[in-house]
């Protein structure tokens, strides 16, 4: 505690905002987040744990208050999926399910106070150990870059190789030769901009909430009078960030179903 009261403010935001890094082959390149991975690894696991563990016990009889959750959270995200895509859900909805409840997860340990944590990080990563995953853009970028993938795959399944193509060179300007690489651009624009936005909006808001969460904390170490303000801005602020975490996660998915949506549709 007297090492971390010695810290500057700007030591101490960057003594929490470091990552646990470690680098692969010469480091010139690969570099693992390793706080990321382990994270978002674990609620990964403890998620579809959770919920294959409720679905096994599921009750065709009047259900339990776990089974009734889930059931919720399962018509919900189908809900969503049924009002956008109209086709074949079977894969859609458990893939906006999964989205949807990782981010969530994700998103909800900013909510950990970080001194707390890095307490106990700290007997196993000295040099830094990051606990929210969703603020690293790493990982926002390959949650993206996963939905981006699928959607070329169904884009590529439901249309053709060729149609896919035919697409990518014809629309929306039309099927002119001399049109085709205006075509090509604009739509290498719209493929492009899609994960960028995807991934940048989530990170941006969870590692907006981490930096304000840091400079409260900041706040409450400068005096009893800092340390009253600092707890009622804390405490607002967790209130307003429960529906930064919940909506972010939803927008996340909601952007996932429409994207995946598109990929089934023609210009």
């Amino acid at each position: 505690m007297a090492a971390e009261a010695e810290l500057t403010p700007t030591q101490y935001i960057g003594q929490h905002l470091t990552f646990n890094a470690k680098a692969v082959g010469d480091g010139a390149f690969w570099t693992l987040h390793v706080d990321t991975l382990a994270t978002a690894v674990l609620l990964g696991i403890s998620s579809i744990g959770f919920l294959w563990w409720v679905v096994r016990g599921a009750t065709s009889g009047v259900p339990g208050k776990r089974q009734a959750f889930i059931e919720l959270a399962f018509d919900f995200v189908d809900a969503q999926v049924k009002d956008i895509f109209h086709g074949d859900r079977r894969l859609i909805a458990p893939v906006a399910l999964t989205v949807f409840v990782w981010v969530l997860l994700m998103n909800s340990m900013d909510f950990l106070p970080v001194d707390w944590v890095a307490k106990f990080t700290h007997l196993f990563a000295p040099e830094g150990f990051r606990i929210v995953p969703t603020a690293d853009v790493n990982s926002t970028f390959a949650l993206a870059l996963s939905v981006w993938l699928l959607m070329i795959y169904f884009s590529i399944a439901v249309k053709g190789f060729g149609g896919w193509i035919h697409e990518l060179f014809c629309s929306p300007f039309g099927a002119n030769p001399v049109l085709w690489p205006a075509n090509f651009l604009f739509n290498l624009v719209e493929y492009v901009s899609k994960p960028l936005s995807h991934s940048l909006r989530l990170f941006g808001n969870m590692y907006a909430g981490e930096i304000i969460f840091l400079l409260l904390w900041m706040m409450a170490a400068t005096s009893l009078v800092g340390t009253v303000f600092a707890s009622l801005l804390g405490l607002g602020w967790a209130i307003f960030h429960i529906l930064i975490v919940a909506l972010q996660a939803y927008i996340f998915m909601m952007l996932t179903i429409v994207y995946l949506a598109m990929a089934h549709e023609s210009h």
